[in-house]
This record gives C-alpha cells, structure tokens and sequence, in this order.
C-alpha cells in the first residue's frame, strides 16, 4: 500500500534539482532581466547589507521594495546570501520551495480519495503540470514561494490544525499583497463546508484585511501614492473601488473584458490538464476566483499567461478543488478511484507535451517549443559574460535589461538611459531597451550619445555588448 508513496520523495528531488538546474543555465544564457530578477537580487543583497528591500526605480531613486509589491518575504534570503552571494541562490530556493508543495498535495489527495496511489497521482501532478513548471523557471519572484505555503495551509485547515494553518497562512500573505485573497477564500469554504462559521468567517476577514492594507495603505506609504499596478485596470474601473462600481454599472464590460479569446485560452490551459475536475467542487474554487480576475480583467497580456508568475496564487486552489472535485467523482462513481490518480498523471503529461516546459519535447512531433532556446548559452552569452565581470564591484552602473540581473548586486544599479551618478555603463546592442521596455530606436540613440560624449570611454566592444567607462 505504501510502496507508491516511495516514489514521492525521489521525484520531488530529482524535479528540484533539475528545474533549478534549468533556471541556472537560463540565468547564465541572460534570459533573465533587471525587471524583474535584478530587482528582486538587489532587494536581497541591501537586505544583507544594512538596507532592508532597498532597490533602486526606473527614475534612479533609491526606493523600498515595498513601493511596488509587498513581498516582506525577501527578507529571509538575506542571511542566505551572505552564504551563497548569487542569483543561483534565489532560483534554487525557489525550485525546492514549490517541489514541496507536492507534500501536502499527496496528504490531502490521500485522505479524501482513501488512497495512496491517489495521492501520489495528484502529487506528481502538480510536478507535472505546465503552470507549476513555468511558474519555476520565470525568473525569481517571492510570490511563487505562496505556492507551497497556500497548499501546506489548506492541508492544515483540512485537518483542523488551525496553528500551524496560520504560520502558512500568514508566511503566504507576505509575498505578495492579493494573496490574503486566496486565503479568504479558504475561510470562506471552511465556513461553508464545515459549518465552522467563527473560525472561518474569521479566516476571510483577516485575509481581505491584509490585502486591503497591503494596497490601500503599505504600498502607497512607500510609493507616494497608489500602486502604479492600477493602470493595468484602467478600462475596467482603475482601482478597487472603481473595478466594484463598474460591476454594478457596466457588468457586461467585465464579461467582454475577461472572457475576450486569450482569456478563454488561458482558463483552457489552466483547467483542461486537470480534467475539469475543480468545477465538481465549487466552494473550494471560490479562492481561485479573485486571481482569476485580476488576471483576466489586466491590459498586460503576460497575466493571461500561464508562462508567467501570475498563476502562483491559482495553483493551489485549483488542485484542492480538483482533488475535492476528485472525491466528489469517486463518491458517486466508485469505479473511478482505482484509476483517477493514473489519470491526473496522463492528463498533467499530455499537457506538459503540449504547453510544459521540458526541454527534450522540443525533438519529438507536436511537442512544446516555447523557450526551448533559453538554455543555451551562446558566444553571445560568453561576451556578454566577459563585459559584465569587467564592473567592479560595489560601484553605480547603468545597464541595459538583457544584463542588469548579473548586475544587481550592489546599493544602486541604473537602467539606461539613465546616467545620473554612474561611472560604469554596460549595453548590449543585440537586446535593446530603455529602462524596461523594449525599444532599439531611443536606445541606439543613447548608444550614439555615449559614444560621442567625451566624459565617457567604451573599453570594450565585441558582437554589440558595449562597456564605458566615465573619464570624468
């Protein structure tokens, strides 16, 4: 009966060691950018040194993390990186942190189905599945740490272990601001499936508090004003309370914004891997419906995207509901249980193939191709490699995108065309930005100006990467 449950622990090293191994060559490849991994790099790295989330902002200020996002949870990598002083560390972390959300996915999926071999399908599911996988290898970013800790904490709250839910609960909640919505929607389905109205309503209220501090109150503190994240939701209301009013006044504007084609293909990608399973456990699904929405009403395509960071807050409540839609199935279906965890496992591989993030698809017919290139490192990344290790360290320097994440580790890091206090500039010609947009017409411009300005001299130029150096 246990012997299934043998294969968990390997499979969850063996997948952390190689996505982390992935997100490594990916970082040497410099298919990672200063926006965002420099930035969280930087976060860390003044966190280690005596200035807690300090970052410097596109306009060349030195600003705290917190005026974007609140995501406090940086502050535990700092005393890692007086360990281990590299990007590396951030995406190895990051790849055993959500390798172990299988853990208290083959717990829950164990108890409700009444089986072992259940319970190891829906968690090497999870390792499986495209989003888990693409969530992993987009850079670094704190809040797919909520992954794991979201899944530890319904476990709990399943079990009525309502401490330990609360450290999870708690630790979600800091990395990033929306996810007291997620645990919200938790309460709310504690409240209504287990008739625990106090603890549950409790859970709801304290999850939408924290969200709403998070963003009516912490991040306009750091900021000066309201979260710059508002305009993605411009058409649908600007804010909170705009997007609430819009509801009531223009509803239909809503469905058309959410429900347009990229919209249906990104609820697609999401659900169909899981057979549709969630729909058979509605409550559960409640805690994935504000980040659906904050997803599907954004201007910003990446937020329909399952290659992005965005899915970290659905994740989780899309496989509770699926594996409580699972129970649901087998109670009315007995027949089932023997086979819905081999199941889950053909559906998570088939969708792998088709959407996943496994470089070796790339050679067989059909097989995903998406990124299959952003592990290979060219000559171009060797220059590139070169001109970055001329910086020294601990100095101000002005970078473009494509090399600001090996560059970020130091109290001030500029993004081109910014030149402000920079003695150091390093541009690579091949991946033009200015400041984090794409835009190779204004950055050649700049390029031209550095060139001809007699405060500064290139000291190295090989296959478009450019180093100056301020002369005075």
């Amino acid at each position: 009966m246990r012997r299934p449950a043998l294969l968990l622990w390997p499979a969850m090293a063996a997948w952390t060691a190689g996505f982390a191994a992935i997100s490594i060559l990916r970082q040497d490849a410099f298919n990672s950018g200063r926006f965002d991994m420099g930035n969280m790099v930087q976060a860390v790295w003044a966190t280690a040194h005596g200035h807690p989330l300090q970052v410097t902002s596109l306009q060349g200020e030195q600003i705290s993390r917190l005026a974007s996002h609140f995501d406090p949870i940086l502050i535990a990598f700092a005393p890692l990186w007086l360990i281990w002083p590299s990007p590396d560390l951030l995406v190895t972390v990051q790849a055993a942190a959500i390798a172990l959300g299988a853990l208290p996915l083959y717990r829950l999926a164990r108890k409700h189905l009444g089986s072992t071999r259940a319970g190891v399908g829906f968690a090497l599911a999870y390792l499986l599945y495209p989003a888990t996988q693409w969530l992993t290898l987009n850079e670094f970013h704190p809040v797919a740490l909520a992954c794991p800790l979201l899944l530890f904490a319904f476990h709990y709250l399943d079990e009525d272990r309502l401490l330990p839910f609360a450290v999870c609960a708690a630790l979600a909640m800091t990395t990033k601001e929306e996810i007291g919505l997620v645990i919200a929607g938790f309460g709310a389905w504690y409240a209504l499936s287990r008739r625990r109205w106090v603890p549950g309503l409790g859970i709801l209220g304290l999850g939408v508090l924290v969200s709403a501090l998070a963003v009516e109150v912490i991040i306009p503190h750091f900021n000066g004003a309201a979260s710059n994240f508002y305009v993605r939701y411009e058409q649908v209301g600007g804010s909170p309370g705009g997007i609430f009013k819009t509801a009531f006044t223009h509803p239909l504007r809503l469905v058309e914004k959410a429900f347009r084609g990229i919209g249906i293909h990104y609820l697609l990608e999401l659900l169909a891997p899981l057979g549709l399973l969630c729909v058979l456990a509605p409550i559960a699904l409640l805690a994935a419906l504000p980040e659906i929405a904050l997803n599907l009403l954004s201007r910003v395509s990446t937020q329909t995207s399952i290659h992005f960071h965005y899915t970290a807050g659905l994740i989780p409540p899309l496989f509770v509901a699926s594996v409580l839609g699972a129970a649901r199935l087998v109670s009315l279906r007995p027949a089932v249980r023997t086979w819905i965890g081999p199941g889950i496992v053909a559906l998570c591989l088939a969708g792998n193939y088709y959407l996943g993030a496994i470089p070796f698809w790339s050679d067989l017919p059909g097989g995903s191709r998406f990124q299959v290139t952003y592990t290979r490192v060219s000559r171009h990344d060797l220059v590139a490699d070169r001109a970055v290790r001329m910086v020294p360290h601990g100095i101000v320097v002005s970078v473009t995108n494509s090399l600001g994440a090996h560059l970020s580790d130091r109290r001030r890091v500029l993004s081109l065309p910014r030149l402000g206090d920079a003695t150091w500039v390093v541009a690579d010609e091949t991946q033009s930005s200015y400041l984090d947009r794409i835009a190779p017409l204004p950055s050649a411009l700049d390029l031209v100006y550095l060139r001809r300005n007699p405060d500064w001299r290139l000291v190295f130029e090989e296959d478009g990467v450019l180093v100056f150096r301020r002369v005075s």
